[in-house]
């Protein structure tokens, strides 16, 4: 599969397609015709015109009142590149890696930047060969771009950094050599270009938007489980007491476990309590609400990646260059951490179901296991589901809401939206690990409930899981069925 950049709209489905289906990417005719025009106009501008153009002629940041002389402006660009690659702490992940290169290929496509289409070429090739520039987790502020990550991003365009190639990280230089490229030789603006920007952030919440996609649907397909296997009641599912209050994720959350539940032996069997715990009765007010906090954060992700966001942002049509601020990382740092705060909940929902599955009541036994007391069977589970739900609710603090002025205060307003962005996907890791525990226990507690069954699609589910992960008759080890677990969600 080949996908080609260009102005249609990029939506986060697609880019899960293309990450796949492991496509290569090409620019489109369009694309290359505005990236072609916007450095043409650029280089025109800058033999006509005697006012400084910031970033373009002048340096960064509080320096941007310093003019360079047109035989400098080349070690400008390089010398940006060079000195803003202060990358720290662990490694991005190479998926997160591959969308940063994605990413950014498609804002420089736009033709509001001013590269070099040579510039934006070497990109893809990167990307096809998967050559993944070295970036790390931490230096960025979230304004004036994700300057330091996407630094070590572009070193290797010089031929500088290193690069994981083949599952080994070795020297740009080298992987350049073994492919015959030459460095590229940057042109005015184009370091600005590559540095400004938001693809650091924005592949973060690309990939944290992914798995928060899929999460929310296991979510529900897991609590549909624990509900039966809990002996719950479907009353608090019904269409009218859901469609009442008009949430649009409630509504659909309610309707989701209907249609899982139907033809249960287990809901239809009578039942002898009159509700159930909230973890059960607000599965639509809980999970609803997070898939509306989901469906909004991805739209405002989807803006922001079919976005030029560097600067200044050249319009070659209305000969205008504007200095202005479209790197700034405000209008996805609070819907990350809003995202955050809607994982944790799935998270800590879940948690409290797994509780209430181990407790030994409504005629399932303690901790889920035939002889309890010689044996401990599911207890540690729920402890380790709610140590991470506890380490989640320290991560949600809103890292959107601090900001240090940094360049001498000239940038005297950040939004952190980079702490943001690498808190989300540790907080999406975390509740995937919760669900996972959740499945394992409902599985479990779901066998004790024969020789009832619960619907076709339930009865599916757990015999899928079960090909993976057994039933705990008595004591073992524990963790190597966790981790299957949630690696049967990850693949399934």
């Amino acid at each position: 599969m080949n996908h080609e950049i260009s102005s249609e709209w990029l939506t986060i489905e697609k880019v899960e397609e293309i990450l796949n289906q492991h496509a290569s990417l090409s620019l489109s005719e369009e694309a290359v015709e505005r990236i072609e025009k916007c450095r043409r106009y650029l280089d025109e501008k800058m033999e006509s015109q005697t006012d400084p153009i910031y970033g373009i002629t002048t340096g960064f940041g509080s320096l941007c009142n310093i003019s360079i002389d047109k035989e400098s402006l080349t070690q400008l660009q390089k010398n940006l590149v060079m000195s803003h690659a202060c990358g720290l702490g662990d490694r991005v992940a190479p998926q997160i890696v591959r969308l940063m290169l994605l990413l950014k290929i498609q804002s420089l496509s736009y033709g509001n930047s001013g590269v070099q289409l040579a510039t934006v070429q070497r990109l893809i090739d990167f990307y096809n060969a998967d050559i993944l520039p070295v970036v790390f987790s931490q230096g960025s502020l979230g304004a004036s771009g994700d300057l330091a990550p996407l630094a070590n991003l572009s070193l290797p365009l010089l031929g500088l950094g290193e690069v994981m190639w083949h599952g080994h990280i070795i020297p740009a230089s080298e992987a350049l050599d073994n492919m015959g490229w030459r460095p590229i030789d940057l042109q005015s603006k184009e370091g600005l270009a590559l540095l400004n920007g938001t693809q650091f952030m924005s592949a973060h919440a690309v990939d944290a938007l992914i798995k928060a996609l899929r999460l929310s649907r296991q979510a529900d397909k897991i609590a549909a489980m624990s509900l039966d296997a809990f002996d719950g009641r479907v009353d608090a599912f019904g269409d009218e007491v859901n469609r009442v209050r008009n949430h649009k994720g409630q509504i659909e959350t309610a309707a989701t476990i209907r249609e899982y539940l139907k033809g249960s032996e287990i809901a239809a069997h009578p039942k002898k309590h009159v509700q159930d715990p909230y973890s059960f009765r607000c599965i639509p007010q809980v999970h609803g609400a997070a898939k509306d906090t989901i469906a909004y954060v991805k739209g405002k992700i989807e803006d922001e990646i079919n976005s030029p966001t560097d600067n200044p942002t050249i319009f070659p049509d209305q000969d205008i260059i504007v200095s202005a601020g479209n790197f700034h990382g405000e209008p996805i740092a609070l819907p990350m951490d809003f995202l955050a705060i809607a994982l944790a909940e799935l998270a800590n929902i879940s948690e409290r179901r797994i509780y209430k599955l181990i407790s030994g009541v409504r005629q399932l036994p303690s901790f889920l296991v035939a002889k309890p007391g010689v044996n401990s069977g599911f207890m540690i589970p729920q402890y380790a589901a709610a140590s991470i739900v506890s380490q989640n609710k320290g991560l949600c603090w809103p890292n959107s809401v601090d900001s240090i002025p940094s360049s001498q205060g000239q940038e005297d307003h950040v939004s952190m939206g980079s702490n943001a962005a690498t808190k989300l996907i540790r907080v999406a890791e975390n509740a995937e690990r919760v669900l996972a525990i959740e499945l394992f226990n409902a599985a479990q507690a779901l066998d004790f409930r024969r020789p009832l069954k619960s619907s076709d699609t339930i009865e599916e589910f757990h015999n899928a899981f079960r090909r993976e992960v057994p039933f705990i008759q008595t004591d073992t080890v524990m963790y190597p069925f966790i981790e299957k677990s949630v690696q049967f969600l990850r693949q399934n």
